[in-house]
């Protein structure tokens, strides 16, 4: 039997699957066989929400990940939080079924770039969105995720000047939230910035009593009409613990998924993209799919690999956001 090599290109293992197989058994089967651990994003298919051994948002995942003691961390995600796992456990095999699952976020923010654009402001802390590569990380004081952010940003001095990074409609949300004044990297979550504000507000018309809960990487005009704003997680949170029987959300509908299953009684309504197209599904993250999973963990490849130099600058910044969020569910 040939083994297969990873095309690069390609970015996954590409071999037929036996359509007969029971790949939620034979997922079981590996992760048991090999000491693996599931980690899987709320804006993954339901399918693999339901095979994962933890679903959570950004500040979740990377807790699980730094506290695991299993030998494979298979991440049901996106390149950036592959790497966020590979930083923070450096001893285990970090595997993500496709590399070429990126970020429009991370993506629109290459190092280089950033680096020249950090050099215009010396005096400046750097808070970067965990939505961003190794590379960028490595040259930021402070990780934030949106769970956290405003609880870091209270943190920081007011005489302390500051650059945020890469989304800026995170960003001035903050500066809303706060009143600090920031300076922003000018990048916007595709999925996020495409939201339909006529749409929404005929939807709110129709469901007078839904509250919209929005994700804060949506542009102002659409988060003036949200009655909350909030991380995924915070999200399904809210959902759970209000009175309410329908909500919209404004977010990536893999989330759904999650809270149709805390609240089977409630109604969800995604919140409408301009166009006709499935906008609020990310297409980075539906890359991921059952198969590519189970093809993963059979060949334990593709691995997420980083210079150690890179790993160990990211982790400091890292690290600090994990000392300034304790409190942070």
């Amino acid at each position: 039997m040939s083994i297969p090599v990873l095309d690069p290109i390609v970015g996954y293992i590409d071999e037929p699957v036996d359509p007969g197989l029971d790949l939620y058994d034979e997922i079981e089967r590996l992760k048991q066989e090999k000491n693996a651990l599931l980690l899987a994003h709320y804006y993954q298919e339901p399918a693999i929400q339901d095979v994962a051994d933890y679903v959570g948002d950004s500040l979740g995942l990377s807790r699980q990940a730094a506290e695991t003691d299993a030998d494979i961390i298979l991440f049901a995600g996106v390149h950036f939080m592959a790497e966020t796992a590979k930083i923070l456990s450096p001893e285990k095999k970090v595997l993500l079924p496709d590399l070429n699952a990126g970020c429009s976020l991370a993506d629109a923010c290459p190092a280089d770039e950033f680096a020249a654009f950090k050099a215009q402001y010396p005096d400046h802390v750097v808070i970067s969105y965990i939505n961003c590569s190794a590379a960028t990380k490595a040259q930021s004081d402070i990780i934030c995720t949106s769970s956290n952010a405003e609880h870091i940003v209270d943190q920081i001095p007011e005489d302390q000047p500051i650059i945020f990074a890469p989304d800026k409609n995170l960003g001035a949300y903050l500066i809303k939230k706060t009143g600090r004044e920031m300076v922003l990297w000018d990048g916007v979550c595709i999925v996020h910035q495409l939201f339909s504000e006529q749409k929404l507000v005929r939807l709110k018309t129709r469901y007078p009593d839904a509250p919209v809960l929005a994700h804060p990487e949506c542009e102002e005009n659409l988060l003036k009409h949200a009655d909350y704003i909030g991380s995924t997680s915070g999200i399904r949170r809210f959902a759970v613990t209000e009175p309410y029987d329908t909500f919209i959300i404004a977010t990536e509908e893999g989330i759904l998924h999650q809270m149709q299953k805390d609240s089977p009684e409630k109604t969800f309504i995604p919140a409408p993209p301009e166009g006709g197209c499935a906008c609020s599904q990310c297409p980075h993250m539906r890359l991921n799919t059952l198969e590519k999973l189970y093809l993963c963990l059979v060949h334990e490849e593709p691995e997420i690999l980083l210079d150690e130099e890179i790993r160990i600058q990211a982790l400091r910044p890292i690290d600090r956001m994990m000392e300034m969020s304790v409190a942070v569910l």
